[in-house]
């Protein structure tokens, strides 16, 4: 699959659970990306009704989207009110503030030039050389040459600290076992008596929060390939281990990530960094070790901007952001696993 492009998604893949609002935390790599730009998204974003629809025909509308001052800066955003978000909505006097971090405007390897610069003529809503520009959510309206964000106006146009003109993609891999006791026997929760999921968290050093592994796909990179890179340089401290060493762990991942996973959600994330021009969509997957055998094997260790990285019991008590919450109770209902002591708690349409 082509990073970020349509994929297929497995049979009995969609529970009626995914109409339950949720959005990805999207985590940077650190290495590729100055801190203020690869801030996770897990300290801000929560799950909100939107005005668009995804891929799996969830609506969605702005919230952290709007929020001010933006992100590493004390720049105010225009104020949107609720009625006004949708472009549908005529708004003659709408003069959003003009905001590209300085980090962007330097040129990396990650980021765009400028809409006007010399040579740069982009090719928006197709695959542009290495670079996707389609969007997770259909075609997007390009206005003045500038992409304009689908769900609505965040009163703050240019990129912010968002690298790329339109879709700027993610990718968040939910590895997922099953608790075992000392005798290799499946620990069932005593009130539920569903089996007890485990899930590899990390904690950001950036804000502190227990979130998914995670990061930002790289030009040319397939997804699936995204989703196991920096589940390694997360979760394994992958960069920080000589050739050989890594090669062992590709060697062992290989197995987990190349068998039948759940995609959990895909498209466009509310994330206070969107802007009228550019925004954040993630892919979020859960690839999951029926055994444990695999993942015995593998030695967490924190590496990249992760500070700690465990195994975690999964339960609706999790203090996880709500975004992160609701993927993860996702996929519990697709395993079967326990999620909550009441007997009544599920999700809703």
């Amino acid at each position: 699959a082509v990073a970020a492009g349509p994929m297929p998604l497995p049979a009995g893949a969609l529970p009626r659970a995914v109409a339950v609002l949720s959005f990805s935390v999207l985590l940077g790599a650190a290495q590729r990306r100055p801190a203020l730009s690869n801030l996770s998204a897990s300290c801000w974003s929560r799950p909100h009704p939107v005005n668009m629809l995804n891929s799996y025909n969830v609506k969605f509308q702005h919230s952290k989207a709007l929020t001010s001052p933006y992100p590493g800066s004390r720049i105010e955003r225009s104020q949107v009110p609720e009625d006004k978000v949708g472009w549908l909505t005529e708004w003659k006097d709408y003069n959003p503030v003009e905001y590209t971090a300085k980090s962007v405007l330097a040129g990396p390897s990650w980021a765009d030039p400028q809409i006007n610069h010399e040579g740069f003529s982009p090719k928006f809503n197709e695959r542009d050389g290495e670079v996707e520009r389609k969007s997770l959510n259909g075609l997007y309206v390009v206005e003045n040459g500038r992409p304009r964000n689908p769900v609505g106006r965040t009163g703050l146009a240019g990129r912010g600290l968002l690298g790329r003109w339109g879709p700027n993609h993610a990718a968040d891999p939910v590895v997922t076992r099953w608790k075992r006791d000392e005798s290799g026997n499946k620990v069932a929760h005593p009130v539920s008596g569903k089996n007890i999921l485990q899930f590899v968290a990390i904690k950001r050093r950036d804000c502190g929060e227990w979130a998914i592994p995670g990061g930002m796909v790289d030009p040319g990179e397939k997804i699936t390939a995204t989703l196991k890179r920096e589940f390694q340089e997360e979760a394994l401290n992958s960069l920080q281990k000589s050739p050989e060493e890594k090669a062992k762990l590709e060697k062992q991942l290989q197995k987990l990530f190349s068998q039948d996973h759940f995609v959990v959600y895909r498209g466009y994330v509310d994330d206070p960094r969107n802007t009228d021009n550019a925004w954040m969509e993630t892919e979020a997957v859960n690839y999951h070790d029926e055994t444990g055998e695999t993942m015995d094997n593998l030695p967490l260790e924190a590496g990249d901007d992760a500070g700690v990285v465990k195994w975690v019991d999964i339960s609706e008590k999790l203090e996880l952001y709500a975004s992160h919450s609701y993927f993860i109770k996702l996929v519990t209902e697709k395993r079967g696993a326990h999620w909550s002591e009441d007997p009544g708690s599920e999700c809703h349409e």
